[in-house]
C-alpha cells in the first residue's frame, strides 16, 4: 500500500479541502453530458473548485493524511465492492484510519458500501432486488434524535441506482432511514461519519438519461426503464443533505474552543 503523506504545519480545519474520494464514472456518453462522478458530488455538497481536493482512487490516486482534509465524501461507481480491486481495500483502509482520527467523512452508494466493508459491516447484492429511479425513503426512529437529519420530513424522494447494499451493520452503526427494498438507506456509522444508499448529487435529467441508455439491459431484468423515467422527479431533501452535512461539520469546527 502506497504510503499516505503528513502535512505539516497544517492550517486550520476550517480552511482545509474537502476531500471528494473518487471511485468510478458513468460511461462516456454519460459522463460527457452530465459530468463525472466526483463533478456531481461537488456541486450537490456546494463546494468551489478550490475548496475540493479530488483524488482519482480508481486510477490509482492516493489520499493524502486524514489531517490535510477538513472532511471526506466518497462518490459512487461502477465496480462493485465485493471485487475487492486492490485501489478499493487501499481506500477502505485510508476510511478506516480516518474514521479512528475523527475525520468527518459521507459515503454516496458505492460510498456507502466501502465503508460498510471498512467498519465490520457487510456487502452482497440486495437479496430483494436492483432499486432503480425515483423511490420513497422512509426515516426511522432513530433519526428523530440525529442532528444531520433534524426537521427532515418522515418521508422523502430520493434516486436509486444499485444492485449491491449494505447486508449487515457493524456494533455501534444505526440505520437512520430506509426503502422497500433496503433496510439501510442511510446510516450513522459515529458522530462524524454517515453514509447514504441513495444518490444525493443525481437528478431527474441523469437518470433520465442513464435508464435510456441502459433500457434493454435493465428489461433483461425484468425492470421497465421506461415506466421508471416517468416517474422521475425532483428530490431537493435528498439533495441537500451533503450540504447540510458540511455545514454540521463546519458548525461543530466553529464552536470549538
Amino acid at each position: 500500500m502506497a504510503t499516505i503523506i503528513t502535512l505539516m504545519n497544517a492550517p486550520a480545519a476550517s480552511t482545509l479541502p474537502v476531500l471528494i474520494l473518487h471511485t468510478g464514472d458513468p460511461d462516456d456518453a454519460l459522463r460527457l453530458c452530465h459530468g463525472d462522478y466526483a463533478q456531481m458530488l461537488r456541486h450537490a455538497a456546494g463546494l468551489e473548485p478550490e475548496a475540493a481536493h479530488i483524488v482519482r482512487v480508481h486510477a490509482g490516486e492516493q489520499p493524502l493524511a486524514p489531517s490535510a482534509y477538513r472532511a471526506a465524501l466518497i462518490t459512487g461507481s461502477p465496480a462493485m465492492v465485493t471485487d475487492h480491486e486492490p485501489w478499493s481495500e487501499q481506500a477502505a483502509a485510508w476510511l478506516q484510519q480516518a474514521a479512528l482520527a475523527g475525520t468527518p467523512i459521507f459515503g454516496v452508494c458505492y460510498g456507502h458500501q466501502l465503508l460498510a466493508h471498512a467498519l465490520g459491516g457487510a456487502v452482497d447484492y440486495n437479496p430483494q432486488g436492483r432499486e432503480l429511479g425515483t423511490q420513497a425513503i422512509e426515516c426511522l426512529p432513530a433519526a428523530a434524535g440525529d442532528p444531520l437529519m433534524s426537521g427532515l420530513p418522515v418521508t422523502f424522494p430520493a434516486q436509486l441506482l444499485h444492485a449491491q447494499t449494505v447486508t449487515r451493520l457493524p456494533a455501534g452503526a444505526v440505520a437512520l432511514a430506509r426503502s422497500a427494498l433496503d433496510a439501510h438507506q442511510l446510516v450513522r456509522w459515529s458522530p462524524r461519519v454517515y453514509s447514504a444508499q441513495f444518490h444525493p448529487e443525481f437528478g431527474p435529467e441523469f437518470m433520465h438519461d442513464h435508464l435510456q441508455r441502459y433500457q434493454a439491459d435493465y428489461a433483461r431484468e425484468g425492470l421497465d426503464a421506461a415506466r421508471l423515467a416517468s416517474t422521475l422527479r425532483p428530490t431537493p431533501t435528498a439533495a441537500g443533505l451533503l450540504r447540510r452535512f458540511l455545514g454540521l461539520r463546519q458548525s461543530a469546527t466553529a464552536a470549538r474552543p
